[in-house]
């Protein structure tokens, strides 16, 4: 690994660094008749992220170009001066944060291979603003841990927390992984670091601690343990001390008894969710840790949907949240932030327009990430005081938001009569009878897709299809009702959730009732096996990604084919949320793909990774062997290198490549010269 560029690659990484760093002149949006070609959906973005620093002077981004790996530059916002400070022939920059005025620190990764034949860990180092003080501070291939060159090298299974910390000084904490003799995580020890001479201390943990929250100062104040099924939360005063337990809870189910911290206030109290009011969504109290008890009053109700989101602020206060209902927005508790918030909505009134801030308080810079159903990204910088917006890049610039689908938020009803959020996806025009793929989120006890571009959906919406996302029951962020509907629901209400969309749908005259397909990844692989299984009426094809085809399997694959399913989540979730291998038993055989594959006479699409552990590979390979006895229509295709999904930019293109030939000649308008 070098740190250095060489001489020319340091000089395009310059030119692409201050191009970023240089407003954009604006230009007129290209109409084409031709659809986007694949590689603008599903190609390496370039552009990956930017970060103020704590004091707004700087401005770092990851960024790169094509046949380069990604790179850390840090931009002088003053004179727009930039300068590339971490860089490596073999790997690219990954996650990357400030820490101080003067330091960050960043991870690696490898977008050319597959997870297959990854052979190093992220690692982690610092290094100044102008590229000095470069410290290796995690070993990255998993043998060098130790001492090197007089200083601390921590082992590779060492990560940085999702918190940034308080970003004044050379100290960050990290996570260390404790795993047990079969590989499977039992706790995380938390390191504060010294990002100069590597050196560390560890935090008392008050037992097998998965979890651990910083409070607004960046000290650790919350940490929460997993033991035999049980969650317990625990708090220490600020500046150490013992801990003690605040609440336990079930590890698994609809969480309705669970403590669940947003973050502090400045005052040391905690925003944390709760469903009060009779309400069957969560939304943001204060609580109390000295007295265990909410304030009745909430700070915040989304209503409709679980707060799902997280605290924005500086070192001086909360200033408000970033949060998902329908789309992701702010919302701000600061008069001044709103007035901010409203000022760059009237500069960008097209795009949800997402602010960050700076660690001090006094700074007129924010960042802006802009965004819309027809828009993947843009950042840009707006200064306060004299309100000027700079655009730094486009996340996808060869996306031309003339040639997306719009989309909106729905609900329908289930036959049931429950309300299932769904987010519905038309092409350009906004044609009727369309041709429609029913596509499944995975998880499936997750939320699935929010308003806003997404490259799987506006693909297809390019290709001319109508694209319905349904939130069926048991997908989370909908309330507890929502989520213990789905509980041992797989193949069945769950499923019929599904067809009841179609038919709303067809009803609605938004789709064609004779050209449906069905895809879907895990989970809603499953449901696209199912789907084809229960309602042959509806759906012409389907489409399987890495999907489950034999819940069985994921409790015992064979020591072949073993998941990285754990051992807490097959004895504690998955027989109250999934099934219960012997008192379900005949349920698991009746919702079982494998066990139901005569019944499937639709084309089917099969795509798996040879090196997936959460749905080995034996998951497709004994549908395809059964399925295939009966039904001679069946594409398969395996990436030997992928993991659970694609990671590679030549997999992803091939695969929707693929899926666009499928989709065509079954439901498409190839399917009519048939």
């Amino acid at each position: 690994m070098h740190i250095a560029l060489s001489r020319a690659l340091r000089g395009a990484a310059l030119a692409a660094a201050l191009a970023c760093a240089l407003p954009a002149p604006a230009q007129n949006a290209v109409q084409n008749t031709a659809p986007p070609p694949i590689a603008s959906f599903f190609a390496n973005a370039s552009f990956g992220d930017a970060k103020l620093s704590p004091d707004a002077r700087y401005l770092a981004v990851r960024s790169g170009a094509p046949g380069k790996r990604d790179f850390l530059v840090v931009v002088t916002l003053a004179d727009n001066s930039a300068k590339v400070v971490a860089s490596y022939d073999e790997a690219d920059i990954g996650e990357f944060r400030w820490i101080s005025n003067e330091r960050l620190v960043f991870d690696t990764r490898d977008k050319r291979v597959g997870l297959g034949d990854t052979e190093y860990a992220p690692g982690l180092y610092a290094v100044n603003r102008d590229g000095s003080k470069f410290v290796e501070l995690v070993d990255r291939t998993g043998r060098n841990a130790g001492t090197t060159r007089g200083r601390k090298v921590l082992p590779a299974h060492t990560y940085l927390l999702p918190q940034a910390g308080a970003q004044d000084s050379d100290y960050i904490y990290v996570a260390s992984a404790n795993l047990d003799m079969g590989g499977e995580l039992r706790s995380f020890d938390l390191l504060r670091l010294n990002t100069l001479t590597g050196s560390t201390q560890t935090v008392p943990r008050p037992g097998n601690v998965r979890t651990w929250m910083l409070d607004h100062q960046g000290e650790p104040r919350l940490a929460t343990t997993v033991e035999d099924g049980t969650v317990t939360l625990h708090y220490r005063e600020p500046g150490g001390g013992a801990w003690r337990a605040l609440s336990s809870y079930q590890s698994y189910g609809d969480g309705d008894k669970a403590l669940l911290p947003v973050g502090f206030t400045a005052d040391g109290k905690l925003y944390a969710l709760a469903r009060s009011s009779g309400r069957d969504t969560t939304a943001v109290h204060v609580f109390d840790p000295a007295t265990g008890k909410f304030d009745p009053q909430p700070v915040l109700v989304t209503a409709g949907f679980d707060f799902e989101g997280q605290l924005v602020g500086n070192r001086d206060k909360v200033l408000g949240v970033l949060f998902r209902t329908d789309a992701l927005s702010n919302e701000w508790f600061d008069p001044g932030m709103k007035a901010v918030q409203e000022a760059v909505d009237k500069l960008l009134p097209a795009t949800v327009n997402l602010l960050s801030v700076p660690a001090q308080g006094n700074s007129p810079w924010v960042l802006v990430r802009s965004y819309s159903d027809v828009i993947p990204g843009t950042y840009w910088l707006y200064n306060t005081q004299t309100r000027a917006m700079s655009k730094i890049a486009d996340v996808r610039p060869a996306i031309q938001p003339a040639q997306m689908g719009r989309q909106q938020f729905v609900r329908y009803k289930a036959r049931d009569g429950l309300e299932i959020p769904a987010l519905l996806t038309l092409p350009a025009g906004g044609k009727k009878n369309l041709p429609m793929v029913v596509l499944v989120h995975g998880g499936p006890y997750v939320r699935g897709n929010a308003w806003g571009w997404n490259a799987e959906s506006q693909f297809l919406a390019s290709r001319g299809y109508a694209v319905l996302e349904p939130e069926f029951r048991g997908s989370a962020g909908f309330g507890t009702r929502h989520l213990r509907a789905g509980f041992k629901q797989w193949g069945l209400a769950m499923q019929d959730d599904l067809a009841d969309g179609v038919r709303w749908a067809v009803d609605k005259g938004l789709a064609d009732g004779s050209r449906v397909c069905i895809a879907g990844a895990s989970y809603g692989g499953y449901a696209t096996l199912m789907g084809l299984v229960r309602h042959p009426d509806l759906y012409k094809c389907g489409v399987n990604m890495v999907g489950v085809t034999d819940i069985n399997l994921l409790y015992d694959g064979g020591w072949t084919f073993t998941n990285d399913t754990s051992d807490e989540y097959k004895s504690y979730g998955m027989p109250r949320m999934i099934g219960d291998r012997i008192k379900d038993a005949a349920q698991l055989k009746a919702t079982s793909p494998i066990e139901q594959a005569a019944r499937i006479t639709q084309p089917v699409l099969l795509a798996y990774g040879g090196v997936d552990r959460r749905v080995p590979i034996n998951h497709g390979t004994k549908f395809r062997d059964a399925l295939m006895k009966t039904n001679k229509n069946v594409e398969w295709i395996a990436y030997p290198e992928e993991g659970h999904g694609w990671s590679l930019e030549k997999n992803n293109i091939d695969f929707w490549s693929r899926v666009e030939r499928f989709l065509d000649r079954n439901i498409g308008a190839g399917a009519s010269k048939q």
